[in-house]
């Protein structure tokens, strides 16, 4: 701001320069042309001398030259000086643009009708810069911003989250209340045209509209545009509205300290003792030597490989002198809701974030950070959506062999998707986790019992933050839907079995392999006809 008024105060000044500049070179110029006086003119060559003619000429010829070299050299100061002041002028005005944008209408309290009147300016001049009354060039197809299109009972969209349905009754509160807000808007706007005053004109009801269409841009707003019926079968009305998005407020500035804030990460476990020892190798150089700010509890149902799973744990600890884990053993059936609720309430020390884990998961350093920073007692809990990985036997069957691990963690179409149906992973601090009421115990085995906690957030007034992570991945494995699960848990269990092997595509080609091995093996036997 106190650059912007430097340049707007500076500029009169160097108007002034330029103007005294000019006036100089301009009196330089008519002293330089003007005639001396006769004490200093050149002595001329006598009239009846031999040679008067001739040296009158030369003197003649040589002053003008020296006249137009001079006139010459100022018509090259004055261009630099013109195109030095345009050059300066150009970056003032540059400044000010930068500058006068939204951030004039920040926080000046001290005149607010001004700030209000800069803030209503800068939401009109979002009207300008969408694409609204123009279309703008695009470098690619892919930078095009696609409309979605509405009726007074439906949504169409392309972007379906988690619900999956191309078409759906809104059921976001926010987006259900914007596009009824839009609809009422428009019907007022028709029912009370500016600068008529026919009393018996038409009176638009809801029943009228006919479909509506909108998109965001993100940084500008969002452009609707609706037609309602008209006088008659085919006149429509169309009313075109725009919702601009106001300029960027700074909310809150402050440092985060995390040096201290240990994460609890909690397994429940039975059997599945290989899959054990994968995670401990992760652990081990995640969570131990690159985090070292961790504790892990092992929550082990049932006594069949449980000397085993010990043992890692064991050697793990012997290795890496690590000493910051916690093994609990129940001679029960496997609950995964229990096991994580019993993990959770066993801790004596002060408050923690518990990481609700589960063992084919792989979490970077990197999201142990992300955990404790999206996380703050009282105020937020983390639902990291995690990257779920295809059967790599199906993503790399057409390789010589399968990558190894780490060189597989690639976040791709063709590798994996976001698991956004899935809430399992989640950070949160002990206390929160206990205020709300833990798990729900009375659910068994697999599926449910995850859904449910994040329910009981959602109800709260804690802040849900629900975001996709670079740092953490389900690592692929076969899944068995047991006959022991119900009917919703086992539909659930059978769902995730299906996104989990592959994508679309590649599935696709599994199904029709057939047809593709025949027609590979007719243009082999033409190409060996030609």
């Amino acid at each position: 701001m106190l650059l912007r008024r430097g340049f707007i105060l500076f500029l009169p000044r160097l108007v002034g320069l330029l103007v005294v500049a000019c006036c100089s070179v301009s009196i330089v110029y008519m002293l330089a042309c003007t005639p001396k006086g006769d004490s200093q003119q050149l002595a001329l060559p006598r009239v009846h001398g031999p040679t008067a003619k001739e040296g009158y000429e030369a003197i003649l010829q040589e002053q003008e030259e020296q006249h137009r070299n001079y006139i010459i050299s100022l018509k090259k100061q004055i261009t630099q000086l013109k195109a030095e002041l345009q050059g300066r002028s150009e970056k003032l005005k540059n400044m000010q643009d930068q500058y006068s944008d939204p951030l004039d209408i920040r926080l000046d309290h001290s005149n607010p009708e001004k700030a209000q009147a800069n803030l209503l300016a800068f939401l009109r001049s979002q009207i300008d810069k969408a694409e609204v009354h123009s279309g703008i060039k695009l470098s690619t197809e892919y930078a095009a911003v696609p409309f979605e299109s509405f009726t007074l009972q439906k949504v169409y969209q392309l972007e379906t989250g988690l619900t999956r349905h191309p078409e759906e009754k809104p059921v976001r509160k926010d987006k259900r209340d914007e596009l009824i807000e839009v609809i009422e808007l428009a019907i007022g706007s028709l029912n009370n045209p500016e600068g008529d005053s026919n009393s018996k004109r038409r009176v638009y009801t809801a029943s009228d509209f006919v479909e509506g269409i909108y998109r965001t841009e993100k940084d500008k707003g969002t452009l609707y545009e609706l037609t309602f019926k008209g006088d008659t079968k085919h006149q429509f009305k169309k009313i075109v509205l725009f919702r601009p998005f106001g300029p960027v407020m700074k909310v809150k500035n402050e440092n985060v300290n995390i040096a201290d804030t240990l994460i609890n990460v909690i397994v429940p476990l039975a059997k599945r003792a290989s899959k054990f020892r994968q995670f401990m190798q992760n652990f081990r150089e995640m969570g131990i030597q690159q985090d070292g700010r961790i504790h892990l509890t092992v929550v082990y149902f049932g006594k069949e490989q449980m000397n085993e799973v010990k043992s890692i744990l064991e050697n793990t600890s012997k290795s890496a002198n690590f000493k910051n884990f916690t093994f609990i053993q129940l001679n029960e059936e496997f609950s995964r809701g229990k096991g994580l609720d019993i993990g959770a309430r066993f801790w004596k020390g002060n408050n923690v974030v518990l990481f609700f884990c589960d063992v084919d998961i792989y979490f970077t350093a990197e999201f142990l950070n992300s955990c404790r920073l999206n996380t703050q007692p009282g105020k937020k809990v983390f639902y990291p959506v995690l990257f779920s990985q295809y059967n790599p036997s199906i993503i790399y069957g057409h390789h010589d062999s399968i990558p190894s691990l780490e060189q597989q963690l690639v976040i791709k179409k063709e590798t994996g998707f976001w698991r956004d149906f899935g809430f399992g992973m989640t950070c949160q601090y002990r206390s929160d986790f206990i205020n709300i009421g833990g798990f729900d115990l009375d659910i068994k085995g697999w599926g449910g019992e995850d859904v449910h906690l994040y329910r009981k957030y959602l109800h709260s007034n804690l802040i849900v933050i629900r975001t996709p992570v670079r740092g953490l991945f389900h690592l692929w494995h076969e899944k068995q839907c047991l006959d022991e699960l119900t009917s919703e848990q086992y539909k659930m269990c059978m769902q995730s079995k299906a996104m989990n092997e592959a994508s679309h595509g590649q599935l696709g080609m599994l199904v029709f392999k057939q047809e593709i091995e025949t027609h590979l093996h007719r243009q082999k036997l033409s190409s060996k006809k030609t």
